[in-house]
Parts: structure tokens; sequence; C-alpha cells
């Protein structure tokens, strides 16, 4: 069954302090997000590298909140089995790196968790056509993967405006996300170009969390 389409913020905990990160993700809930972003980075597909299985099975064990699980990793068809024991809700994988995309969705699907293809600033839209009908979600990168706190690619409206246009087409079509420099000067014009799940980083961790959390729901749900 597909999810359920909605405005929707995901806040990415690439942006949190570590050493406060079970407050800060109660903060984030009391401030009325629903999912939780968590970026995977190995240090071969992207330059950098940030956390894993230990950090995931650690926060499935205090939060309901849906993990929202992003694999910026290498072949990771690999994993999928690992990420969905450890308590991912949603495992993404990125189109660039898999060898079998097919199989890679499929092998996801099979674990029950729901299933999400990103691709790149400079990956063609096009690309998704055969797999819209395999996933719960697509995640449209609007910055390059791999480092938090970057600008928002504007070539990114477009190509939303475009994927938009394709998943029109469909009955039920996936949840589109996006991910990278969005802020609360920018959201409006995102959800307005066909987006309605929103990663947030930066701009939900950078002061008061539970105040910027319920500035973007206020936007995100036209409250």
């Amino acid at each position: 069954m597909k999810m359920k389409r909605y405005n929707r913020l995901s806040p990415s905990i690439l942006a949190a302090d570590f050493n406060i990160l079970g407050e800060q993700i109660a903060m984030v809930k009391e401030g009325g997000a629903k999912f939780l972003h968590f970026d995977v980075m190995d240090g071969l597909f992207v330059p950098s590298i940030s956390f894993g299985i230990p950090v995931l099975e650690s926060i499935r064990k205090k939060t309901d909140l849906f993990l929202d699980v992003h694999l910026m990793i290498e072949d990771p068809i690999r994993y999928v089995n690992t990420f969905a024991d450890a308590g991912a809700d949603l495992i993404n994988v990125h189109y660039e790196a898999c060898k079998d995309i097919p199989a890679t969705l499929a092998a996801i699907r099979k674990t029950g968790k729901k299933v999400g293809i990103t691709i790149k600033p400079k990956t063609p839209v096009s690309v998704l056509k055969d797999y819209i009908d395999d996933v719960d979600l697509i995640l449209m990168m609007s910055v390059e993967p791999g480092f938090g706190g970057q600008k928002f690619i504007p070539e990114t409206m477009d190509r939303l405006r475009e994927l938009r246009g394709l998943l029109s087409e469909k009955k039920n079509p996936p949840l589109l996300e996006v991910d990278g420099g969005i802020t609360l000067d920018n959201v409006a014009e995102v959800l307005e170009a066909g987006a309605d799940t929103i990663v947030a980083g930066s701009a939900v961790f950078r002061g008061d969390i539970t105040e910027n959390v319920k500035a973007f729901q206020k936007i995100l749900l036209g409250r």
C-alpha cells in the first residue's frame, strides 16, 4: 500500500548535536514532525562518512518517529536486510549507486519496509520512469549529496515540476521528497513546485528546534 500523501517534514539528524541527540529528537517530535531523516554516508559513493547501524538501533529504541533512512553508499543491496533489522521504516537507495536497481528495490520490499529511490542533481529525471510503480518515495537531491549546510540548487524547481508531471499520471504516486538547502524562506516555493516531503537539517537543528519544526509545520500544513 502506498503511503498517504500530505505535506510533511523529515528533519535530518546529520545537523543534530550528537552529545544530546535523544533530547533533540524529542524536541523534533514535540514540534509536530512525524518523520526523522537518517543519512548514511560511506566515504565512497560520497566523500564523507556519517553514521550507521549502531546509531540507528539506538534511535529506534528511543523513538516511534518514522525513520526515513537514506543510504548514500555503494551497492546498497548488501546492507538492505541489516538496516531493516536495525529499525528503518523506509530504506532509500541512490539510482547512481545500484548495480541492479530492480533487484535492490525488490530486496527492500521483501523486508516489509517502505521503498525509496534517490537521484542526484545532475541525473535526468527521466531515469525514474521505469521505477515509479516500484517505490513508495522518490527523493530528489537539491544539493550534491555528502555534506550538510549547502545552498539549494535553483534548477531543482524545474526538475521538481518535471517529476511531479510524471507522477501526476499515476493513480497512486509515490511521495516526492526533497533534500538540501531547504529553509523557512524557500520551503513554500519547493512545495508549490511539487514536493510533499521536506528534509531539513540546519534549518531545524540550529536554534530552537521545537519552534523551528513548528514554523515548518505551519507552512507545510497551511495553518
